[in-house]
C-alpha cells in the first residue's frame, strides 16, 4: 500500500472512531474499498442515511470531493465529506440541500431529547 493509500485508510479508521465516540455509532468501521458505490462508503455503519467521503490532505478540492461523494452515494443517502489536515480537527462539508435534509431528519427524530453532547432542538 502506498503512503497516500495508507494515510487514507488511517483517516477512514479515525473518522469511524470519531463517530463511535461522539455519535454513539458502535458499528462504525472502515467500509469495503471498491471503486465507489452506494454499497462501499469510506465508513460503513455510521450515521444512517448518510454516505461519507473521508479525506486527510493538506490541500483539498472540496468541489471534487463533494462530487465524488454525490456520485458514490446513491439517491437515498446524504453525501458528505469528512476532512482534515495534519494537526487539525475534523470538518464536515455537504451541499446546502443535503444539510437541510439532514437537519430535518435530526429535528424529526430528536423530539426534544438530549442526543450526544447537546440538545439540537434547544433554543437560546
Amino acid at each position: 500500500m502506498t503512503d497516500s493509500r495508507a494515510k487514507g485508510a488511517r483517516a477512514e479508521r479515525a473518522w469511524a472512531t470519531w463517530l463511535r465516540e461522539n455519535l454513539n455509532c458502535p458499528q462504525a468501521r472502515r467500509g469495503r474499498q471498491y471503486s465507489g458505490s452506494p454499497d462501499s462508503p469510506d465508513v460503513a455503519c455510521g450515521v444512517p442515511g448518510t454516505h461519507p467521503e473521508v479525506k486527510h490532505v493538506e490541500r483539498l478540492n472540496l468541489y471534487d470531493a463533494i462530487s465524488q461523494a454525490c456520485r458514490d452515494s446513491g439517491e437515498d443517502s446524504i453525501p458528505y465529506v469528512a476532512h482534515r489536515r495534519n494537526r487539525t480537527g475534523w470538518l464536515v462539508t455537504c451541499r446546502a440541500e443535503d444539510w437541510l435534509r439532514l437537519s430535518r431528519l435530526i429535528v424529526a427524530t430528536n423530539e426534544g431529547k438530549d442526543i450526544g453532547k447537546g440538545d439540537l432542538t434547544a433554543r437560546d
